[in-house]
């Protein structure tokens, strides 16, 4: 492996979105990953939709290796010490106590390895009244408050992507790389704990500030309304995005080129405290102008003016966007069993490339036990069968 972390070893028990995320973002720097996963299906993810390499599965999974064993077993247990022995990282999204009860808990990493950098990822910490519950991505938005942002509480339905599961990722990819550059420096070995109800709180500050500095309750509006971001629907159905925020010029712009300039001096909307205020009834203005066009005909007025603007893309306009394709977004991966798949790739460039990002499609369960077995010195001379 090729990169910053080229040379970091990496264990990863884990299921889902969390700490598969988490792995994939190291991996994607260059450390080396091994996913050591229950030979008995292993991530639930991979069967979504049917067989075994799921679009799920394969988002969170590139440029690992898949090791198949049972910790219950006595080769599973003996391959799980020695990936710890020989390790930089171990990577976990158990429930509090699962670790301990297979025989691992934390006073035998230590014994294992004294330098071993464990972070372990759960859904609500170790304390408190919640803290042995199952946690998913939906239950961490509505705990957290983040539903409360995006929700219409008369007709409450869920919808979007997932947020917390992704977000507690990234932090603690940040919490591990923390953690790698103390023990460089010192060779103090820490022990990383991320929860995704304290992720997803820390990934929207505002809402907080809001209510503790300014006495203000949030809803999926307040953000929006402060932002002066707006949504239109053109004449052809399709949508559009604009967000003026704080600039005055931002606002006399939009307003001439959606053909109102007399709204310029219009004592309503003349300082942005007053376009806050009148949020609703500049909203109601301008998306009567936008129903009189299709998109591209807006997108094409807004083109000249130094305004946020764009439209609101489906998945599949994204991909044929030319400045996606311009920043060359995505990549094709090659399985030697599965074939061809796409894959986005890592948002980070260093000194403006990212080539040295290594691109190995996500492995099939357990395609590397035996690899990975050798390696420990544990692997019988014919190929293994069955659950380990």
């Amino acid at each position: 492996m090729t990169g910053p972390l080229a040379g970091i070893r990496v264990v990863e028990l884990s299921t889902f979105i969390t700490a598969p995320l988490t792995g994939v973002m190291l991996a994607d720097m260059g450390a080396e990953v091994v996913k050591v996963e229950n030979p008995d299906g292993g991530d639930p993810f991979r069967s979504y939709g049917g067989g075994n390499y799921s679009a799920q599965y394969c988002s969170y999974n590139r440029n690992k290796r898949s090791i198949a064993i049972s910790l219950r077993t006595d080769l599973g247990r003996s391959a799980m010490q020695k990936l710890v022995q020989r390790s930089d990282v171990l990577l976990d999204n158990f429930r509090a106590g699962v670790l301990d009860r297979l025989g691992f808990t934390a006073e035998k990493l230590r014994e294992l390895n004294p330098s071993l950098i464990h972070c372990s990822i759960t859904g609500f910490g170790t304390v408190g009244p919640y803290s042995a519950r199952p946690c998913f991505d939906s239950i961490a938005q509505g705990l957290s408050g983040m539903y409360s942002q995006f929700l219409d509480p008369e007709h409450p339905r869920l919808t979007g992507t997932t947020i917390s599961d992704n977000v507690t990722g990234q932090y603690a990819a940040y919490g591990i790389l923390a953690a790698l550059f103390e023990r460089a420096r010192t060779g103090i070995a820490r022990r990383v704990e991320v929860n995704m109800i304290e992720a997803t709180m820390a990934f929207m500050p505002e809402p907080f500030g809001y209510l503790t500095q300014n006495g203000e309750h949030s809803d999926a509006f307040l953000r929006i309304r402060n932002s002066l971001a707006f949504a239109f629907r053109c004449r052809d159905g399709k949508l559009v995005v604009t967000h003026m925020s704080s600039r005055q010029k931002f606002y006399e712009q939009f307003v001439e080129t959606i053909g109102r300039a007399d709204l310029v001096d219009d004592a309503r909307f003349h300082t942005l405290e007053g376009r806050v205020a009148n949020y609703e009834a500049l909203w109601n203005i301008a998306r009567e102008a936008f129903a009189k066009k299709d998109r591209a005909e807006w997108l094409q007025l807004f083109e000249g003016a130094d305004i946020p603007f764009s439209s609101i893309n489906d998945i599949e306009d994204v991909m044929a966007d030319p400045q996606v394709r311009a920043m060359d977004s995505f990549t094709t991966l090659r399985h030697p069993q599965k074939g061809e798949l796409t894959s986005i790739r890592r948002p980070v460039r260093l000194d403006g490339r990212r080539d040295d990002q290594a691109a190995v499609a996500p492995p099939m369960l357990g395609e590397h036990t035996d690899e990975i077995l050798r390696e420990l010195g544990l692997v019988p001379e014919s190929p293994t069968k069955g659950p380990m």
